[in-house]
């Protein structure tokens, strides 16, 4: 088989493991109009039906779930915040309808309680590097069946804004529930509140390895890392050492 010619279409920094794989492997073009086959991930724009038939072998998507759950453009933040302990990498022929199309390729990813959207989206899209190849081959030969989705079992999730990361500090979400929040919105949109006129930021330990250990919150289980509005990034023992008022504990 010739060298396919193919376009990507992606957009954040955590996509790069699948551009350079789709250049070690294959041609890579700048134009629909010349390639063979389109890859999308994370694109952020709905592609027109014109876009969607113009390579030979159309376009195919990765989804960082296991499509038919979490359709939609905010499937690892959901994952998190919905503590699940397990989500995955689907990889679909694209259709006119938003992740809706068949699957050529799935598998599950364990998730931790340490993961937050940074680190697991680097895990998800390099794992789906190091698939994307045989996936490509085994698709334009015809030996991958397009598997339809079940649609009756389809869940969506929503574009988040900064708000989404707010929360009233008179009244906060519960210990678990604040951990799951700092680590699906880290890094955008964050979680924040406001405490005398001041933004207060909450961070996963994992943003800042240095104070990995010294910010255990007074239950001993959830790791988290706190930064007043102009000040640096501390442990949360550290910043209630200072503002012993404050009234998240």
């Amino acid at each position: 088989m010739k060298k396919l010619n193919i376009v990507f279409l992606g957009t954040p920094p955590f996509v790069k493991p699948i551009k350079d794989t789709l250049a070690k492997y294959f041609t890579l073009t700048d134009s629909l109009n010349e390639a063979d086959l389109g890859i999308v991930a994370s694109f952020g724009r709905i592609l027109t039906k014109n876009e969607l038939t113009t390579p030979k072998f159309g376009l195919i998507n990765i989804h960082p779930s296991l499509l038919p759950r979490y359709r939609g453009p905010s499937p690892i933040q959901s994952a998190i915040l919905n503590g699940d302990q397990v989500s995955g990498i689907t990889i679909i022929k694209i259709d006119e309808e938003m992740d809706h199309g068949s699957i050529l390729y799935q598998e599950e990813i364990e998730l931790s309680d340490r993961d937050n959207f940074d680190t697991l989206s680097k895990k998800m899209f390099l794992r789906s590097a190091e698939v994307l190849p045989k996936v490509i081959e085994d698709f334009v030969s015809g030996k991958i069946k397009p598997a339809p989705q079940n649609h009756e079992l389809a869940t969506f999730c929503k574009t988040l804004t900064r708000k989404d990361g707010y929360f009233d500090i008179n009244s906060p979400p519960s210990k678990e529930q604040l951990d799951k929040m700092i680590r699906a919105y880290f890094p955008w949109p964050g979680v924040w509140t406001k405490w005398h006129n001041k933004i207060v930021k909450f961070l996963p330990s994992a943003s800042h390895p240095e104070l990995d250990k010294s910010c255990l919150t007074t239950t001993g289980s959830i790791k988290y890392l706190i930064q007043m509005e102009g000040k640096k990034v501390i442990s949360l023992q550290d910043f209630l050492n200072g503002y012993p008022d404050f009234p998240i504990r």
